[in-house]
């Protein structure tokens, strides 16, 4: 599992940077790389189980053939968005399933933690349905949907690890 992390925490980071650079200069190909570096942080966290390499397979297909319509067919803002919330939402679905069926079993605190996450990102996303011009003229909704991720990111990380380290310590004990 450590491997899978650290490539997520690079997704994530590559994600952000992307999304920094995009929003400090406004230029096609620096708004490419933001909408794809999002996409694929996006998809990569459907890869979270070696057991379903053929589903970590297809969403790697999916993207790359998102980013090639994309790049080379049309530039379709509308379609873009569309993809990613539909992933987006059964990413949180399935989030949202798994926190309760791991609290349920175990009725350990953190084990909910991914079900914040999800409620939080809603919250937050509701940002982008409000849309309202830039105050200062910097501060934008969207901007402060950014903003609106950054506790999540840290509570979610911290799940991670919790989750990891109750897996080895359940392994040790069955040892």
């Amino acid at each position: 599992m450590r491997k899978y992390y650290v490539m997520l925490s690079y997704a994530g980071m590559i994600s952000w940077v992307a999304s920094m650079v995009f929003h400090t200069r406004d230029y096609p190909v620096t708004e490419q790389l933001d909408y794809f570096a999002a996409g694929g942080s996006v998809l990569w966290e459907k890869s979270i189980l070696s057991v379903l390499r053929a589903w970590t397979l297809l969403c790697i297909l999916f993207y790359i053939a998102h980013v090639v319509y994309l790049k080379w067919w049309d530039w379709d803002y509308t379609y873009n968005m569309a993809a990613n919330v539909v992933v987006g939402v059964l990413q949180n679905s399935l989030w949202s399933w798994f926190s309760f069926e791991k609290y349920r079993k175990s009725k350990r605190a953190w084990t909910a933690w991914p079900g914040l996450v999800v409620a939080w990102i809603f919250m937050a996303m509701s940002l982008e349905l409000i849309d309202f011009p830039p105050l200062w003229g910097c501060l934008d909704a969207h901007s402060l949907w950014h903003l609106g991720t950054v506790a999540p990111t840290m509570i979610f990380y911290s799940f991670l690890l919790k989750d990891a380290q109750d897996d080895i310590a359940g392994q040790r004990l069955k040892a």
